[in-house]
């Protein structure tokens, strides 16, 4: 489970060493390549995974799981949880976790472009007159990593784990070869040289952190991918490997640099041997894919989640492992991907150049995981507050001030990862605002159950045989589907069932808390099915536990009405034009109930419904 962990978790963070140290001293900064410099910035450094990594993520973060997931979503629902007694908190809370989720996308732009171009940028070192070939080398690996994504990644999994301990062990292994040609540089270990390089340099302050942080981009990877490896695997990889690999690695750039100030230019292949130049270059190229590859599966767990807490439109899932239930591929989140990233490369065109992109999705992240994680502290867990503010104000003014720092770069080119998020946060709060304003349209014109059920007792229609299966959101009310059918058809099924199925804050629902049903004569039922937000809502298989001596299930005898609604935009208060002309495409184009909730194709009746909007 660890060398798993290792291989999926870490090979965002595992492939920093590739530019940060060479981002810093590329000369955007204005920092040189002097001894009080090195050692200033490699005690930021290491000292930054401290703090950040080690104390934030591995001690702290990961011990705030919803019922062991993790990722941006979990902690939102969990956030949600803790400030149920102060709406407008809860709300404020939530909308900050789905901004949060909308920058992971942009980061999942970002990193796949950085770091393989940072790794085929090697080749620079190695032959003359290859820098023209770059950029489409970078394309060609990416390209082909998107394209394998739809037949899964259980078989190369399998290689993750081994081929990530290699890349740190050979990490730790240049770094010590570095620190012994200049081993004074381990007196960056005292965090005086990180003081005395603020004080130093006061017009390079706290700029300087955009850089920095670069070492420290995937620690939100520790906590979002929780759910598969468990707390401890992760903690004991951090610290028994990857932690001992990057910061050796780090050192020993430094100690190249402090020996030979022109090898800023890639101190990470310089610090190779001459030999190695090669090996390292396929190496890094094999790391960088899987960290690429762990950002987009990341994306596509992500996804799923917003998909089942209701934040964005219905989209077909395939299962791509049948052992491996977090395996799974969305095409359109793939495609999606795909285009942002290679538009990025040929954009940017340099490692360099695109690092003055990142950073600000990810502190961004950062920042609004702390803000979640203490609202977790203070109300949920009730941890004494005498210890608790000391620690989340330590935490929050570290992220404040990588934040501030990275935030100058959105006029350098880091407007793109804050634009797609404010796109993607539009989208997903519209379809969140646009579902609830349909469910309140149609709850307006609909009858109440009991009221509907004392009519048909009263003058009853003809009834035919079988089970009809009415999906409605609203478990109170006759759904629209039922009313069109008994209008048109002028008949009822001897058993009628209206199914609402529920999305629970929870990872998971138990067995036990699948369902709910309730008789209410007639030959009316009203079922609950209840799925947690990383399930898969399999409504035929849940309703198979639905089993009653009056009420059965049959596939042969069930019959599945869906309503599906169109949007006609009005004056009516609710959302503005535009954003109802933009629910409307959603809405169009996301994928209907049948797929979703796997119900059999040749078993299902659709109803039109218009909603003024």
């Amino acid at each position: 489970m660890l060398v798993a962990a290792v291989g999926v978790v870490y090979g965002d963070i595992g492939t920093s060493p590739l530019y940060t140290l060479k981002e810093v001293f590329s000369g955007h900064y204005g920092v040189q390549p002097n001894e009080a410099s090195v050692l200033g910035i490699l005690s930021l450094i290491f000292w930054s995974l401290i703090w950040v990594v080690s104390a934030k993520y591995v001690l702290f973060i990961l011990r705030a799981d919803n019922q062991g997931e993790g990722g941006i979503m979990a902690l939102t629902a969990l956030a949600r949880r803790s400030a149920a007694h102060y709406p407008l908190l809860g709300k404020t809370l939530v909308l900050l976790g789905v901004f949060g989720a909308a920058l992971f996308y942009g980061d999942s732009m970002i990193t796949p472009a950085i770091s393989v171009l940072s790794a085929v940028e090697g080749l620079q070192l190695a032959f003359d007159g290859i820098e023209n070939w770059v950029v489409p080398l970078s394309v060609v690996v990416l390209v082909g990593l998107f394209l394998i994504q739809k037949h899964g990644t259980a078989r190369l999994g399998v290689l993750f784990g081994p081929i990530m301990v290699l890349w740190f062990t050979v990490l730790g292994a240049l770094g010590i070869y570095g620190i012994l040609q200049r081993p004074e540089v381990l007196h960056a270990l005292n965090p005086f040289w990180a003081v005395n390089f603020f004080a130093a340099n006061p017009g390079i302050g706290i700029t300087i952190l955009g850089a920095v942080v670069l070492a420290l981009t995937g620690a939100e990877a520790l906590y979002a991918d929780m759910g598969h490896f468990g707390r401890k695997p992760i903690a004991r990889a951090w610290f028994l490997l990857v932690l001992p690999g990057l910061a050796l690695n780090y050192f020993g750039q430094g100690a190249l640099i402090l020996g030979n100030p022109e090898a800023v230019r890639n101190p990470f292949y310089l610090l190779a041997p001459e030999w190695a130049l090669l090996p390292m270059v396929a190496l890094s190229t094999l790391a960088t894919i899987i960290a690429s590859q762990a950002v987009i599966s990341g994306a596509f767990s992500l996804t799923r989640q917003a998909i089942q807490l209701g934040y964005v439109p219905r989209m077909f899932i395939q299962h791509t492992s049948s052992q491996e239930q977090g395996q799974i591929y969305i095409g359109a989140v793939n495609w999606t991907l795909m285009a942002g990233v290679v538009l990025l490369v040929i954009g940017f065109e340099s490692s360099s150049a695109l690092a003055a992109a990142y950073g600000v999705a990810v502190t961004g992240t950062m920042l609004i995981t702390t803000i979640l994680a203490s609202s977790i502290v203070l109300l949920l867990w009730k941890t004494p507050r005498w210890f608790a503010i000391p620690m989340l104000l330590g935490f929050l003014l570290v992220d404040i001030l990588f934040f501030s720092a990275n935030a100058a770069k959105i006029l350098q080119g880091g407007a793109f990862p804050v634009v797609a998020g404010i796109v993607l946060f539009i989208l997903m709060t519209t379809w969140k605002k646009g579902r609830r304003i349909v469910l309140e349209r149609l709850d307006e014109t609909s009858l109440q159950l009991p009221a509907f059920i004392d009519s048909i007792r009263a003058q009853s229609p003809h009834r035919v045989r079988g089970t009809a299966v009415f999906l409605t959101a609203k478990a109170d009310g006759v759904p629209h589907a039922l009313l069109h059918n008994l209008l048109h058809n002028q008949v009822l099924h001897e058993r009628v069932v209206l199914l609402t199925v529920v999305s629970e804050d929870t990872p998971r629902v138990s067995p036990d808390r699948r369902f709910e049903i309730q008789a209410m004569g007639e030959g009316f039922y009203r079922v609950s099915l209840h799925f947690g937000f990383i399930e898969e809502p399999d409504v035929p298989a849940a309703l198979k536990l639905c089993q009653l001596r009056d009420l059965s299930f049959d596939p042969m005898k069930t019959t599945f009405f869906l309503s599906r609604e169109t949007v006609i935009s009005t004056r009516r208060t609710g959302m503005s034009r535009w954003r109802e002309g933009l629910f409307s495409i959603l809405l169009k184009n996301a994928n209907g109930n049948l797929k979703y909730f796997k119900l059999p194709l040749n078993r299902v009746i659709e109803l039109g419904t218009q909603v003024e909007m």
